[in-house]
């Protein structure tokens, strides 16, 4: 099958669904370009600041919730299943299920002050709530900020090409946040020399490449730019640096979609190879394997933890929060047609074959060998090296996000809770946070990845719940978030399930015990939803002001009356 016909199928759907599904969640949520959002009336100077321009902050909400899901799950699905289904999955779940859980989450954090989802399940559904949801949250962030130093450290050892960049960006972000913000030069200019100096970085890199060791500076570095990025204004490094480290993506993605055009690839591997593997069924192996290719729990925490404290006017909330979804599915598309137009099934060159490169775990070298094939008359060999230098950028910028969300619901939940008041301070919050990936990070961090990827849909598939009994709440339509939460649950109850028997087969008592974990959380928050939509039917004849009173706060500065 031709790639460009699969390609041109996808983007068309992206296309429409952005006009006109985006357009009726706007209705849903009552976009109001005149109300003033948090950025402004909460304005603090570290983290709610208004972006300068949507443009800015779609960098650094792009940046901050792609990472490496979107090339590697695919990559890896399509070697198991087929791209057939993965390719369904990707334009479906994107439209239907993550754009809408992003869109929802950040107007959810809009309408609440720019609080985190976790803040808003207590106001949703409970106290207890919050503290379990919370706190479940937190430690997969710590989680996350390990995994992905660890591994971001790692590629930087093997790849040291990288090392330049990786680093480099970080001042320039710093140039480029001073550029916008203190000495108010204009935004074109400030980018322009910013992606100048980043892509000057970027072949400074490949032709003096730097030789460091895992454990000793490059894990250190990492984790020390991670603590900083958290705790200063948001809008001087984190921000740009999203924002820059984006058009690495956005000229990945251009000159990828380009190279379709003259290369004319066709897909060389199965559209189905089958519906049982060694990494389990289909159903619903695959949904949890391709991650945020379709949708994400961790975008709901990005969407309610930074962007909604930068989103400066919500006529920009649809670009931002539907728009980099749909965006995130094209680079997913991308990756599909790498993996199956630009590698062989059999009988090609050796080391193009692409169940091999996958059945020895290099998925990375994979997507670059298949993205090298198809922009090779515009990159040359440089192409592989471009590939990876895509991935690998967009690792950190999750480090980075993650630690910083992390101190945020750390200060939210421990001064509450437990009365550890230091907890409220930014800096001993996040040493505590960096001192806890960094234990994680030097351990078998590896063996806890297993899980994580179901656990990271659950947490999407209770944020979908959560945005629909507060929907509910305001007599407002919810079937759209509804049904996506609960095809979620069952997608990630049924992969919890069968990871579970695996675990007990094979006597991992440490996975056994964070799978069923994971199962009463499902369980606890589904029976409080339960308890909730109860309430609610009880007391219908009651305005929506006084069944929630003491339990939803009313925002003093909305414009819209309530139902």
């Amino acid at each position: 099958m031709s790639a460009l016909l699969l390609v041109a199928i996808g983007i068309f759907l992206f296309i429409i669904s952005y006009r006109f599904y985006g357009n009726y969640i706007e209705k849903v949520f009552d976009v109001d370009p005149k109300r003033p959002t948090p950025a402004h009336y909460k304005y603090d100077g570290v983290d709610y600041i208004p972006a300068k321009h949507w443009l800015v902050l779609f960098g650094h909400h792009f940046s901050a919730i792609a990472g490496a899901g979107p090339i590697l799950g695919p990559a890896i699905a399509c070697a198991i299943w087929g791209w057939g289904p993965a390719f369904l999955w990707i334009i479906f779940g994107s439209i239907f299920i993550g754009g809408v859980h992003d869109f929802s989450n950040l107007m959810l954090s809009i309408r609440n002050d720019g609080r985190s989802i976790g803040d808003t399940a207590e106001r949703v559904l409970g106290r207890t709530t919050k503290l379990i949801f919370s706190l479940f949250l937190w430690l997969s962030l710590i989680l996350v900020i390990a995994v992905f130093s660890a591994s971001a450290a790692k590629t930087m050892e093997t790849t040291p090409q990288i090392v330049i960049p990786t680093f480099g960006i970080i001042p320039t972000a710093i140039l480029a946040g001073l550029m916008l913000y203190r000495w108010r030069i204009n935004t074109f200019i400030s980018t322009l020399v910013g992606v100048a100096i980043l892509y000057a970085l970027i072949l400074l890199g490949f032709y003096f490449p730097i030789k460091w060791t895992y454990q000793g500076w490059l894990l250190t570095l990492l984790l020390i730019y991670a603590y900083t990025a958290s705790i200063l204004p948001v809008n001087i490094m984190l921000q740009p640096r999203d924002y820059l480290s984006a058009f690495v993506l956005f000229v990945g993605l251009f000159i990828g979609y380009i190279g379709l055009l003259l290369t004319h690839p066709h897909l060389r591997t199965p559209m189905f190879v089958s519906f049982n593997s060694e990494q389990g069924y289909l159903f619903p192996m695959m949904f949890v394997t391709i991650a945020c290719g379709a949708i994400s729990g961790f975008h709901a925490l990005v969407a309610s933890g930074t962007t909604a404290k930068q989103l400066s006017n919500e006529k920009d909330a649809r670009k931002i929060g539907y728009g980099a979804m749909l965006t995130e599915g094209a680079l997913a598309l991308l990756a599909i047609i790498a993996v199956c137009g630009g590698l062989y099934w059999w009988g090609g060159p050796q080391g193009m074959i692409y169940p091999e490169l996958i059945k020895e775990g290099k998925w990375i070298v994979a997507f670059g060998k298949g993205y090298s094939q198809i922009t090779r008359p515009i990159l040359g060999t440089l192409g592989i090296f471009i590939g990876i230098t895509m991935l690998k950028t967009f690792i950190v910028t999750t480090l980075d996000t993650a630690t910083r969300i992390a101190r945020y619901i750390g200060e939210e939940i421990f001064p509450q809770y437990t009365g550890l008041g230091f907890m409220k301070n930014m800096y001993l919050n996040t040493l505590v946070v960096i001192g806890l990936a960094t234990y994680l990070a030097l351990g078998p961090w590896q063996k806890l990845w297993q899980i994580f990827g179901t656990s990271n849909q659950l947490v999407a598939a209770i944020s979908l719940l959560i945005i629909s009994v507060w929907l509910l709440i305001r007599k407002k339509s919810f079937v759209f978030t509804i049904l996506p939460a609960i095809f979620m649950l069952t997608v990630t109850l049924s992969a919890l399930l069968i990871q579970l028997l695996k675990f007990i087969s094979i006597h991992d008592i440490t996975l056994i015990i964070i799978s069923a974990l994971l199962i009463l959380l499902a369980c606890f928050l589904l029976i409080e939803t339960f308890k909730v939509t109860l309430s609610l039917q009880s007391a219908k004849n009651l305005k929506i002001t006084e069944f929630t009173q003491g339990r939803i706060p009313q925002n003093p500065h909305k414009t819209y009356k309530e139902e």
